[in-house]
């Protein structure tokens, strides 16, 4: 398991361990934590707008659509 100050905005999430279902199971988590609607489809993830190539870019799009909900 990875001590939290190892991570980097840079990081994909395959860098850090998380598999494809484990993907799917944050996004469930960001979209409860959150109270927002995440648009990602994991059959078709090259064809969603929220990126997940990046922690940073995860978090950039958890941050626009909490934004979006204001």
């Amino acid at each position: 398991m990875l001590d939290p100050s190892e991570l980097k905005l840079e990081m994909s999430p395959q860098e850090i361990g998380i598999d494809s279902l484990g993907l799917v199971e944050s996004i469930f988590a960001i979209e409860e934590a959150f109270d927002i609607s995440v648009p990602f489809n994991a059959n078709e993830p090259e064809k969603s707008d929220f990126d997940i190539s990046t922690l940073g870019a995860i978090i950039g799009a958890v941050e626009k659509l909490v934004a979006e909900k204001a």
